[in-house]
């Protein structure tokens, strides 16, 4: 059985490397978005289809996802088939904008249906309706796989398995999805092959004197995790996306070492901003979630930050980076609930939201906050 419209999306890519159209891959900036792009960018190279236009958006002045600003800076690239990797299921109205521009669209995605679906060209997530591949639980990146092995065919080398795989473990572990199945089978052959990978950005993690003990595979894969978990963005690029593209184990060990200092700096603001927010809570302690915003708060660092408020207090988590006329939030659940149904409760006061049960986003308006949040207490109480 196989994941609804995966066949298409490939005859449909396979098309445009043939006819030579311009293709753009748009990943999210999350490691699951930079390994799916990668992913899909090298399986048309090794179809000897002309190197797409690559582009992620910057979390901080644009948001995670298709937008606005970012359909503004490809427009002159249009006609051209746009390939959306790990996000645009919820993206309803910049797709339809992308189409007005000259776009035709593809989603590839695994995030939380919501009501509909948007109006792409093609829409692959196994979480939508009419979708009978059994296992809902994958990463982008395990779906972006599985699209390669069609679009390669023969053309997919044990070795280019492996290298691809490799990106999956990492990018799966990475989005906590859970490690049965599908996930369990690719996460244990990427991670088999991980120590004597070929890839310059993931070989550098067992040679660079600083990083290079570690216990198990296992561990491995956690400190590459953790380092590119840190990455920025740089022009249309990232970190990250440098980072496991380069070619050169002396530029990997450059781009690295300025990671580990990153991150250094990231996890002292992830403390500062985690204890700030614990003081709040600690005097808040009747209330239903955790709901807490400020100006100074990085977007993103929010998603680590209510990972930890979350785990520590066990109440729905809502940290929010406060902008001018604008706000976006991250969101985290204890076992069992579901921050995209609490959401999609309060869709009314939203711009725009999506994720998973457990782990989500969201972007608001100001002066829908205090409603936003009595709408969620409502909600929560009802659940109970």
């Amino acid at each position: 059985m196989e994941i609804k419209n995966l066949k298409k999306a490939a005859q449909r890519i396979i098309a445009a490397i043939e006819k030579k159209e311009k293709i753009i891959l748009y990943g999210d900036a999350d490691l699951d978005g930079v390994t799916s792009l990668i992913i899909l960018k090298e399986g048309i190279r090794n179809l000897g289809g002309e190197l797409p236009v690559v582009y992620f958006p910057d979390l901080e002045k644009q948001g995670q996802g298709l937008n606005q600003k970012a359909l503004d800076s490809l427009k002159e690239e249009a006609p051209a088939l746009l390939v959306l990797l790990d996000c645009g299921i919820s993206n309803f109205g910049e797709i339809e904008l992308a189409k007005k521009i000259g776009f035709e669209t593809i989603v590839i995605d695994h995030h939380e249906v919501l009501d509909k679906l948007p109006n792409a060209f093609i829409v692959v997530d196994p979480k939508q309706n009419g979708d009978e591949y059994p296992f809902k639980n994958l990463a982008t990146s395990g779906i972006t796989f599985k699209l390669a092995e069609i679009l390669l065919g023969d053309k997919m080398t044990d070795s280019l398995r492996k290298n691809f795989l490799e990106l999956v473990a990492i990018s799966t572990i990475a989005d906590m999805m859970p490690e049965k199945e599908d996930n369990e089978l690719m996460i244990a052959e990427g991670l088999f092959s991980l120590e004597n990978t070929s890839r310059p950005g993931l070989k550098v993690f067992t040679e660079l004197e600083e990083i290079k003990d570690y216990a198990s595979t296992r561990e491995l894969a956690q400190k590459i995790i953790s380092t590119l978990n840190i990455t920025e963005l740089k022009g249309y690029l990232n970190d990250a996306y440098l980072l496991l593209t380069s070619t050169s184990l002396e530029e990997a060990k450059d781009l690295v070492k300025n990671l580990l200092e990153k991150r250094i700096q990231r996890q002292a603001r992830v403390r500062e901003m985690t204890y700030e927010i614990e003081e709040i809570v600690f005097n808040k302690e009747k209330d239903k979630i955790v709901f807490e915003d400020s100006p100074n708060w990085p977007i993103v660092l929010l998603g680590t930050v209510a990972s930890r408020i979350c785990a520590q207090f066990q109440k729905p988590t809502f940290i929010i980076s406060r902008g001018e006329k604008n706000s976006r939030g991250s969101v985290r659940m204890p076992k069992g609930m579901n921050g995209v149904e609490a959401m999609k409760s309060c869709s009314e006061l939203l711009e725009g939201f999506g994720g998973h049960p457990p782990a989500a986003g969201f972007s608001i308006k100001n002066e829908n906050l205090d409603k936003f949040k009595d709408c969620l207490i409502k909600y929560f109480r009802k659940s109970e």
